[in-house]
């Protein structure tokens, strides 16, 4: 399928021309391409003709998108339409002029097929909202939210205009807790208030009773005031709403929303499940919470953001915790330890991707967009970019959310004439749905591509843990080119606010050196298989070349060293390692290693009984890490009855010096000196010999 491309300079506010749709159709092998000046009013026309077939159609607006796929759809059009903002991120700036190769890779780029289809994770919300907070705040939502949902509402404490109508649930109490998701919430509280406001049937006895008018109509009794006369209960009578002493103190309730008012939310991740709102006593956000919440009522899916490969998982291993780092990060404590292994709850994940950027085996993997597609799509860039004869392209990886909203901003700001320059004619904006989603592999293979830079834009809408993974593998993968000899700071972390805090940093981006050549590979899906690619690349080129390069702490790369003085090959730390980076020797006592297959966990040194083992962060950038060298080895011990070899000699000198004062092993030392097999041999020809013995006297 061939596609078309429809390129406007929004009323010569760009400054595209025939000769820059000349220079755009030969970089995008399309012919040269029609540069319209008003594509969205009068020459609309061109894009109805457009449509009017099946071949892909890529408008070059994201301004009128809406007006466009209007359009589209009363056409009834099979044609598949694409949108690229080529304005605010290129064609409103200082450099507009020689923007020409970014617009040619942005093109390119939104070319390229829709990633396949992933599982998708699904919500049924049949509105059931549960309203938390202190009464003057969340009786008041509860009865506008009333008319079209079906709410209950949870009082923290008294106040307010009272709950005389029994138009809806109400209950009070403390000790909240929430779990879940939206549909399948859980809430629990402690029925703290000596009223029940689900028995109470709003009578007012109590309240004239009290004496210290501590019960107003929120009918909750102010125990501060309260003097335990216990009036109130008497004038209750029969109902019992109110019991001083009441046992039964929990309750509990399934919702589908969850609208928290108090002043702290009772969730405190900073990725909340969907379908928690916690404005607390913030009224804007209250109307604008309110107003999500009511959009929030039917069937709704979302892709399911990860894929997970158990058995390279370094996690945990015979009740030994390895690897946490996914756990750790999860800013929606969506991921939990599972065995020996991690379990994703998909209804949780909200799809940052922080966890595989910082998984060392790649057992995590982002699934939408998966890595190859991401590859494929920065390659193409950075491949377009270069044959409309574009120089050191620096990549501004963004969200799709307040980072382009940033972006935006940006374009806006610098086209109406202010002090700002706008995004710089080499930095190409790549639109993530998260920044923590991309890591050290996906970065070495930019670079490797010819990617001079890789800029990562961060708001604060990335979590802490975001922001403090991404330096850390930052400082890997800037380590790797360093020690290679590439001059500069290729990967930065870019944290701002506010467009003029992003023009200054696009601005002081200093190209980094990279290879001679660009490299051809592709982006796998596998991890380590395409950092091993980007670094064979990095290596064959380098300015300096390494044997070994010695990484930070937490790299997926390192040595296992093995005290062979204290080692008795007992090969705990074989059947630890996920990533059969140590193995035996069937035929010998022998422990082996293959270090490109550590992914530098500490399973081994956890696990190792005589803690003979450390680990050391490294590269090793010679064939040797591909081979199996020996850690230690010893001398085979053989069996003394049937000289069968089994173990070594260290093990059973050890195991001898530990056991021989052993009750259970007083007169029988020599059989810890055989073979399984014999030792069981020599037990029943024992029992038999004394059975004889038994018979004879």
């Amino acid at each position: 399928m061939s596609t078309q491309f429809k390129v406007c300079n929004c009323n010569h506010t760009m400054p595209l021309d025939a000769a820059s749709g000349t220079a755009l159709g030969k970089a995008l092998d399309a012919g040269p391409l029609n540069v319209v000046t008003q594509l969205c009013r009068r020459e609309v026309g061109a894009y109805l003709d457009a449509v009017e077939g099946v071949d892909q159609v890529v408008v070059a607006c994201t301004q009128e998108r809406a007006l466009f796929s209007e359009l589209a759809a009363q056409k009834q059009t099979v044609a598949p339409i694409r949108f690229v903002n080529i304005r605010e991120t290129g064609g409103w700036s200082a450099e507009a002029k020689t923007a020409t190769p970014k617009m040619a890779a942005l093109l390119a780029a939104a070319a390229l097929p829709d990633p396949e289809p992933v599982p998708t994770v699904e919500y049924d919300s049949g509105g059931q909202v549960l309203v938390i907070g202190p009464a003057s705040r969340a009786l008041p939502w509860a009865e506008r939210l009333g008319a079209q949902l079906e709410v209950s509402v949870l009082l923290t404490s008294g106040g307010g205009e009272g709950v005389q109508d029994r138009l809806l649930p109400a209950f009070s109490g403390a000790q909240i807790r929430i779990d879940g998701w939206l549909g399948a919430f859980k809430a629990s509280w402690q029925q703290a208030n000596p009223i029940d406001l689900e028995v109470c049937t709003r009578c007012n006895a109590c309240i004239e009773v009290c004496p210290e008018n501590a019960i107003d109509l929120t009918y909750q009794i102010d125990l501060d005031k309260c003097t335990s006369h216990r009036d109130c209960v008497k004038a209750c009578g029969a109902i019992g709403a109110i019991d001083f002493a009441r046992d039964d103190t929990m309750r509990k309730g399934e919702f589908d929303l969850i609208f928290d008012l108090c002043d702290a939310p009772l969730i405190t991740l900073h990725q909340p499940p969907q379908g928690y709102f916690a404005p607390g006593a913030n009224e804007a956000k209250q109307t604008g919470d309110a107003l999500q919440l009511l959009q929030m009522v039917g069937q709704f899916s979302k892709p399911k953001f990860f894929a997970y490969k158990e058995k390279i998982c370094a996690h945990s291993r015979n009740e030994q915790t390895g690897c946490n780092a996914c756990i750790e990060v999860c800013s929606a404590a969506a991921i939990t330890g599972d065995g020996n292994h991690i379990k994703v709850n998909p209804n949780l994940c909200v799809g940052c991707g922080a966890c595989t950027t910082v998984c060392p085996s790649g057992a995590l993997t982002y699934a939408w967009p998966r890595p190859s597609d991401l590859g494929l799509r920065i390659k193409t860039l950075l491949t377009t970019y270069a044959k409309a004869s574009g120089a050191q392209p620096a990549l501004l990886l963004h969200s799709q959310e307040h980072g382009a909203d940033l972006i935006g901003k940006l374009g806006r700001m610098a086209q109406t004439g202010g002090r700002l320059k706008g995004v710089p004619a080499r930095v190409i904006p790549v639109e993530l749905h998260h920044t923590a989603s991309v890591g050290i592999d996906v970065w070495l293979a930019a670079v490797s591509f010819g990617a001079t830079n890789i800029a990562i834009l961060t708001t604060d809408e990335e979590a802490p843990q975001y922001v403090t993974a991404l330096r850390s593998q930052i400082g890997i993968a800037q380590t790797i080119l360093t020690a290679l000899g590439y001059q500069g700071s290729h990967v930065q972390l870019l944290r701002v606010d506010t467009p003029q805090d992003l023009d200054n940093a696009l601005h002081a981006l200093q190209p980094g050196e990279v290879p001679a050549q660009r490299a051809t590979f592709h982006v796998t899906q596998e991890k380590r298989t395409t950092l091993e690619f980007a670094i064979e690349h990095l290596l064959k080129f380098a300015p300096q070349k390494k044997d070994e390069i010695p990484l930070p702490a937490g790299a997926p790369y390192g040595m296992v060293h093995v005290d062979t003085a204290a080692c008795t090959l007992c090969m705990s730390c074989v059947g630890a390692c996920p990533e059969s980076a140590l193995t035996d020797n069937p035929n010998l006592p022998q422990l082996r290693f293959i270090e490109k297959n550590c992914v530098q966990c500490g399973l081994c040194e956890k696990t190792c009984p005589e803690n003979a083992i450390t680990l050391t962060p490294r590269l090793l950038l010679t064939e040797r890490a591909r081979q199996a060298v020996v850690l230690n080895e010893a001398q085979p011990w053989h069996c003394i009855r049937c000289h069968k070899p089994f173990g070594t000699l260290q093990m059973i000198e050890n195991m001898v010096g530990k056991l021989s004062a052993h009750g259970a092993f007083a007169g029988n030392i020599d059989r810890l000196k055989m073979c399984p097999d014999c030792r069981v041999i020599d037990m029943m020809e024992n029992k038999r010999e004394t059975s004889i013995l038994d018979l004879k006297r």
